[in-house]
């Protein structure tokens, strides 16, 4: 036994050739499931890019348990990930344009999101930095707001029409697209019913507002003005002659007085009277 035939190998070679391959088999095992793993990144990428339902963790659990326990070949495995690459790149390509126009419908309720909050600042108007921006952006968003319901409904047909050629509804982040639009549209009526209300409750008070305005603001007032008689005849500070009992006797009366006054003015304030002369006194 210690010497070895001619042309035969010994049982070291042997048992290196086979412990050689056992590693190759792992090594190749190792790097089938790496490209299968990479292949299902890849079909996650294509679920996720157009907003598939994929359960990522029970899907990298099967396929780690197949590979684990040598039942499957490694290489048909491959071959189907292949295959549901191809088949999700097919769906992704029949979503496109309903993906497309939901893009838009999200942007266009963003912007309206955006016009409410802007709506309700009451310093929007000031001549701060960006309020030019802001106001051009306001009036687009109206614009866009005002396009909602019709974009709504576009979409809705289209989704109606894709659930019916494939005959399965049309998911969007594994909730039915038709559903959330549907939804949508009567939050945004309810959200429409409140504006209305709310605008209406404003015209009122402001209607009550201008009428007790006008109620009270009318009213004449209680206070006379300065110099003004409670008499309805009379001027301001100018009184209108009106005649009296005395009539010209009146008047009369009050010429003479005057004229009297100037009768006693005709004597000089500072008139002295001289004593009478005593020669002539005793001559008389």
């Amino acid at each position: 036994n210690d010497v070895s035939r001619q042309g035969c190998l010994s049982l070291d070679v042997i048992e290196q050739a086979e412990v050689e391959v056992e590693r190759l088999n792992i090594l190749k095992a190792s790097k089938m499931k790496e490209l299968v793993f990479k292949r299902q990144n890849e079909l996650e990428e294509i679920y996720r890019g157009v907003h598939m339902d994929v359960d990522s963790d029970a899907a990298r659990q099967i396929l780690s348990s197949l590979i684990d326990s040598g039942n499957v070949n490694l290489s048909d495995l491959l071959s189907s990930m292949d295959d549901q690459i191809i088949k999700a790149k097919e769906q992704a390509l029949s979503r496109k344009d309903i993906l497309d126009k939901v893009e838009k419908c999200i942007f266009a309720f963003e912007e309206e999101k955006w016009l409410d909050e802007y709506e309700k600042d009451e310093n929007r108007y000031s001549a701060g930095r960006g309020a030019h921006k802001n106001l051009k952006r306001a009036e687009k968003a109206r614009i866009l707001s005002g396009k909602i319901p019709s974009i709504i409904e576009t979409l809705t047909a289209k989704v109606k029409a894709w659930e019916i050629e494939k005959e399965i509804p049309f998911l969007y982040d594994k909730v039915p697209l038709k559903h959330t639009l549907e939804e949508y549209t009567a939050q945004r009526q309810e959200r429409e019913e409140e504006k209305r209300k709310s605008r209406e409750q404003k015209r009122l008070q402001e209607q009550h507002n201008a009428e007790q305005e006008a109620l009270f603001g009318s009213r004449p007032s209680t206070k006379k003005p300065l110099g003004q008689s409670t008499n309805a005849n009379t001027m301001v500070g100018t009184p209108i002659s009106r005649r009296t009992p005395l009539g010209h006797h009146g008047v009369s009366a009050g010429k003479e007085r005057r004229e009297s006054g100037r009768v006693h003015n005709l004597t000089p304030v500072n008139y002295v009277a001289l004593p009478k002369d005593d020669s002539v006194s005793r001559r008389n």
